[in-house]
């Protein structure tokens, strides 16, 4: 916790009294990243296929697991954790998957690049109740989208590595 004296004193500053809870040992992350001009390719069979069998390369490749997962038709969400203090750096392992399902999914629906905002969204998730929160707005994205009625009805998310 950081602290700063003040006359003899210590006081412990409000907006940092949660600062301690950054350092997690097993850290998960939430990442967002969107399609080029939200354009809707990704909820489909085939394009669901090679977004998940990239995400089950990404432990192997760069050193992080995968865990829960939902593919909108133009934008991803997916929590990923670090396997190890060896672990390549988030953005390195985020822009490889991105690079290598961009060739493929390109390839697939012959189209021209880009396929993805050059740019993603991450946030460390702090505590396992901001897991589980996370979770639920994410699961129900099809239902408030208008996708489906139910989130257990969108056939486009799932897990890889952990739940």
């Amino acid at each position: 916790m950081h602290r700063c004296a003040q006359n003899g004193t210590v006081t412990v500053h409000r907006h940092l009294q949660r600062l301690h809870l950054v350092w997690e040992k097993q850290p998960v992350y939430f990442v967002t990243t969107c399609v080029t001009a939200r354009r809707s390719l990704l909820s489909t069979s085939e394009v669901a296929g090679i977004l998940r069998e990239e995400w089950e390369h990404l432990r192997g490749r760069h050193g992080w697991a995968v865990g829960r997962y939902v593919i909108m038709p133009d934008h991803v969400h997916f929590f990923i954790a670090p396997e190890s203090t060896s672990a390549k750096p988030l953005a390195m392992a985020v822009g490889k998957w991105k690079e290598w399902t961009a060739k493929r999914i390109l390839k697939k629906l012959r189209l021209p690049p880009p396929l993805w905002q050059p740019e993603f969204f991450d946030h460390l998730l702090r505590s396992r109740e901001s897991r589980s929160e996370k979770w639920e707005y994410v699961r129900q994205n099809p239902v408030r989208a208008g996708l489906v009625r139910m989130p257990e009805e969108w056939s486009f998310a799932g897990f890889v590595d952990f739940e």
